[in-house]
């Protein structure tokens, strides 16, 4: 299994998404081993993971939002900074060594900065590689083409392979769309929760002040992820000035970081709603859980979102979505109000429904927490076993 990232050194939905699938395929007697670009103390029982780092590399320090700049510290005391495609690159020299002394029977890539590992060891040992893709370069790049180099490594490695994941329909058709891949060639496996990752709250909430507003007729609605042009944030505040015009007594809370962090703080300004917005940063563990259940809607109007964990998590900590009609995770979501990203009006509109209206929000969460209770990542591992059983049945044939 090649992958970026995994909890807790994760910047998003990604490192949790392979975490809980390798954790119930490991349930079905495989054994995996995790190659990281990076040395990891973290213990995981259900799973060898290990660092494929390029030779003479003592320490790979990580920085920026999405571990985007890499500081090498080699064994006598030289220093290098690398971005992250030149990180990938060495991800993938240093895979191929290690698959010198490794055995495996199949390969599991997640996303473009594994891919080029995954198709040297296709060439180089002859085994079947499974992509499994979480977002292509047009989502990253919020419906531009993005990155010339990262679409040449994608259309490669998409021709190159044994068989293609896509996390929702929507990814599917982006595959299908940007690099003529037959849709029978591209199944859809959904990501999910575990029941079990909803930790119990207590009644300390972090944001006293918000809890103080509420305690005085405010709502609050919430969005948690990363502020990038992907994720649609200046529609959500267009949207909010629409919502205080008519609710003063609403407030938005941003938690998050990313490029567009300070172009969103002077946005609000501009829009002379300031006062009714909390920009909070990057944020983990209690605060972050608090953030979901201090609200009473959660909105993700992302212009292009994969999939999108967060409403699934919302609905957990008990906390309606509203969810941008362009994301994955609206094809498993149904108890969720949907809208399309660029409509700013309908948006508000939306939003102002549930602020005004207790009930219809205490609705919304009943429903989609029943849906998301019955979620489980076995399921997944269930479609992805039976996947690495063609190919290696497959290939037996073939010898």
């Amino acid at each position: 299994m090649l992958g970026w990232e995994l909890p807790p050194h994760n910047s998003g939905g990604l490192g949790v998404a392979c975490y809980h699938l390798c954790k119930s395929l490991a349930k079905k007697d495989i054994d995996i081993e995790f190659v990281l670009p990076y040395d990891s103390a973290e213990d995981h029982e259900f799973m060898k993971v290990t660092a494929a780092m390029p030779y003479g590399v003592k320490t790979i320090l990580k920085a920026g939002i999405a571990y985007d700049s890499y500081k090498y510290v080699y064994k006598d005391g030289k220093i290098e900074w690398h971005d992250i495609y030149s990180q990938q690159a060495g991800y993938e020299a240093a895979v191929d060594a290690l698959s010198d002394e490794t055995d495996f029977d199949i390969v599991h890539a997640h996303d473009w900065l594994t891919f080029r590992a995954a198709m040297r060891l296709k060439v180089k040992r002859d085994v079947p590689i499974v992509l499994h893709v979480h977002s292509v370069e047009r989502d990253r790049a919020g419906g531009n083409a993005g990155n010339p180099m990262v679409r040449e490594i994608e259309e490669m490695a998409f021709h190159m392979a044994d068989h293609i994941i896509a996390v929702s329909g929507h990814t599917k058709k982006m595959i299908h769309q940007d690099y003529n891949i037959p849709l029978e060639n591209i199944e859809v496996v959904h990501n999910s929760l575990e029941a079990s990752t909803i930790e119990p709250l207590d009644q300390d909430n972090t944001y006293r002040y918000l809890e103080s507003l509420r305690g005085q007729g405010y709502r609050i609605v919430t969005n948690i992820g990363r502020l990038t042009i992907q994720k649609g944030l200046p529609n959500l505040l267009r949207a909010a000035q629409l919502v205080v015009q008519q609710r003063p007594k609403t407030m938005f809370l941003i938690v998050g970081s990313g490029e567009q962090y300070v172009e969103l703080i002077e946005l609000a300004a501009e829009l002379g709603i300031g006062k009714n917005v909390i920009f909070t940063g990057f944020l983990r563990g209690k605060a972050w859980r608090d953030a979901f259940a201090i609200s009473d809607l959660f909105v993700m109007p992302s212009v292009s979102e994969p999939f999108g964990l967060t409403p699934l998590e919302a609905a957990g900590y008990g906390t309606p979505s509203m969810v941008s009609k362009t994301s994955g995770v609206s094809e498993i979501l149904y108890h969720a109000l949907k809208v399309d990203y660029w409509d700013v009006d309908e948006m508000a509109n939306q939003i102002l429904a549930v602020v005004n209206n207790d009930p219809l929000r205490d609705q919304l969460t009943e429903g989609a927490q029943t849906e998301v209770f019955k979620m489980s990542w076995s399921k997944a591992a269930d479609r992805i076993f039976d996947i690495y059983d063609h190919h290696l049945r497959r290939k037996a044939v073939a010898v």
